[in-house]
């Protein structure tokens, strides 16, 4: 298979890369400066010239609170690019697979977030998130909607992921008690994205790593029982006392309703999964 991955310099594009190629396919990378997804012109040239067989976007502006002082640079990013991109593989007959968020729910849920929860989202980023997947369905009926969150794996620079190298230093980590989302590991997600571009089903998928999912702060408190480090300490605060510039969602645990019925693969417990990135951590 020939594979398009757009935002290759982050964390999920840098696991899809690596994935696609590890299985034989000829993978196009494309960074920022490479290729700039809201610039129609270069969207559909790079496609009409490459003629993958699907694109995978995970180009995004992911800077939760600096959306909120710049929305019209998360809206290009966000909900532009996708849709530029849905609509230049609808024209070249390639498959799309865009990145959304479980930010796009409120929260306000106790249990898991399916397909048939209304998105309602609280900031800036998770409206462009949202905007993202509605320009790319209407701009391309068999776009691939994957909504996914509280990610973590090798390279990545959100909480999650500097959890290991933190507690391997003996650093004392703030963490959050009351925000529950479902861990996934970039890997995993990497492997469900590849999978889901060989099937081609259309639709929203919510793909994460199963399991009853975790706050921040289980999550901290497991990653540094794994490190072994007892000069690490844990810090336990609310959100609130962060006082962060954007509103996030107290739940965002997702569970996906087609899953199973479009033939993917179930993504491992994501305890399982975060002794495997603990291990790659410790030993790199």
């Amino acid at each position: 298979m020939k594979v398009l991955v757009t935002g290759a310099a982050g964390l999920v594009g840098r696991a899809v890369g690596e994935y696609c190629r590890n299985l034989g396919d000829e993978v196009l990378l494309y960074q920022r400066h490479e290729l700039d997804i809201t610039d129609p012109r270069a969207v559909r040239e790079t496609i009409r010239e490459t003629k993958p067989d699907v694109v995978i976007n995970c180009a995004a502006w992911t800077n939760v609170d600096a959306c909120e002082s710049d929305p019209d640079r998360a809206f290009a990013a966000n909900a532009t690019g996708p849709e530029l991109l849905a609509a230049a593989c609808k024209e070249a007959g390639c498959r799309f697979i865009t990145i959304s968020t479980d930010y796009v729910f409120d929260g306000a849920k106790t249990g898991f977030y399916t397909q048939e929860d209304q998105p309602n989202p609280l900031s800036v980023y998770a409206a462009s998130k949202l905007k993202g997947e509605q320009l790319s369905a209407q701009a391309n009926d068999r776009a691939m909607i994957v909504r996914t969150g509280y990610i973590f794996g090798r390279g990545g620079a959100n909480f999650l992921c500097t959890v290991p190298d933190r507690a391997r230093r003996g650093e004392k980590i703030k963490a959050i008690t009351d925000m529950y989302g479902t861990p996934t590991y970039a890997k995993d997600l990497a492997a469900s994205l590849r999978e889901l571009a060989e099937i081609g089903a259309p639709g929203i998928y919510h793909l994460v790593n199963s399991g009853a999912g975790a706050t921040f702060a289980e999550f901290t408190q497991k990653t540094v029982a794994l490190v072994g480090n007892s000069e690490a300490s844990i810090e336990l605060v609310s959100a609130a006392a962060l006082n962060r510039p954007a509103k996030r969602p107290r739940n965002s645990r997702l569970r996906c309703l087609v899953s199973e019925t479009a033939g993917l693969t179930p993504l491992r417990n994501w305890e399982a999964a975060l002794e495997d990135f603990v291990r790659s951590e410790l030993e790199s």
